[in-house]
């Protein structure tokens, strides 16, 4: 992976996606990913993450946080894991080597957490967002997608993303998945999951959002209104540190898992899942 194709120090890309806010955009990403059919059906054959959101969470940081912030030998060392384990994931009608489902997953990542992250400090300039679009790139190119399924512009993303969300059509297996992610078993992560729920259900689109069956109101709209405005002032006035904790600890973590060697849990199984995988 060439350094052309990662972020450098402080471009908007790396400001995009340092910020720990942007993690409210977790449920809202899965779910969209899951209403896909290919992705859904993979995630019900393969994966046990609705039971293990806290370690879908963090395969999902390391892969994002290791190509964007990561050396090119950090960077390729996940891009190369997750690939050996999405070769076995495959199965009727998908397979997570699918360029189609490999754009969509990683169409997710960026427009999810841009919607976030201009939810929260305003609308970036047009040349910042066009830098960060071309380096989000690597979220699919980084899982063996070909460069040229990637949408060339952000104008051409924009019209891919209006069609896919338009498109979209819940189906059951979806639901059910849904239903696992939102009651999970450890009481503490269920908390976690009810904020995620509520988020999520405010950010999707009314007809995906009804797709799963989320309850919205005008109540909730305005809880929500009202809790994006608290953010809106009080986030960004927080010092750096500790807007940026969640990444420098997952670097950290995937640097100290790193040094352990071949032996180590991540290395023989992979930093997580982006697209579906059994652990």
């Amino acid at each position: 992976m060439g350094d052309k194709r990662r972020a450098r120090a402080g471009a908007p890309a790396q400001r995009v996606y340092r910020e720990a806010v942007v993690l409210g955009a977790a449920a809202y990403a899965i779910l969209l990913q899951i209403a896909h059919p290919g992705v859904g059906q993979g995630v019900a054959d393969h994966s046990d993450f609705a039971q293990r959101p806290v370690d879908r969470l963090r395969g999902t940081l390391v892969f994002v946080y290791g190509l964007v912030y990561g050396t090119e030998e950090e960077a390729d060392r996940v891009a190369r894991i997750v690939r050996a384990i999405h070769k076995r994931v495959t199965g009727p009608g998908y397979s997570a080597r699918d360029p189609e489902l490999q754009v969509w997953v990683a169409a997710t990542l960026y427009a999810c957490n841009m919607h976030v992250y201009e939810l929260v400090f305003g609308p970036l300039a047009p040349e910042d967002k066009d830098e960060v679009y071309r380096h989000s790139a690597v979220f699919a190119t980084s899982l063996g997608c070909p460069p040229d399924r990637w949408p060339a512009t952000r104008a051409d993303f924009d019209r891919y993303w209006a069609d896919m969300i338009g498109a979209i059509e819940v189906n059951d297996t979806a639901r059910a998945i849904a239903r696992d992610l939102f009651h999970p078993a450890n009481p503490v992560v269920r908390a976690l999951v009810r904020v995620q729920r509520f988020l999520a259900s405010g950010l999707l689109p009314e007809h995906v959002r009804a797709g799963f069956g989320l309850e919205w109101g005008p109540i909730h709209q305005r809880r929500f209104d009202r809790l994006v405005a608290a953010v809106r002032t009080v986030y960004p006035r927080l010092p750096l540190t500790v807007r940026t904790l969640p990444r420098d600890y997952y670097l950290h973590d995937m640097r100290r898992r790193a040094a352990r060697g071949g032996r180590d849990r991540t290395e023989r199984r992979g930093p997580g899942r982006v697209l579906p995988g059994r652990r």
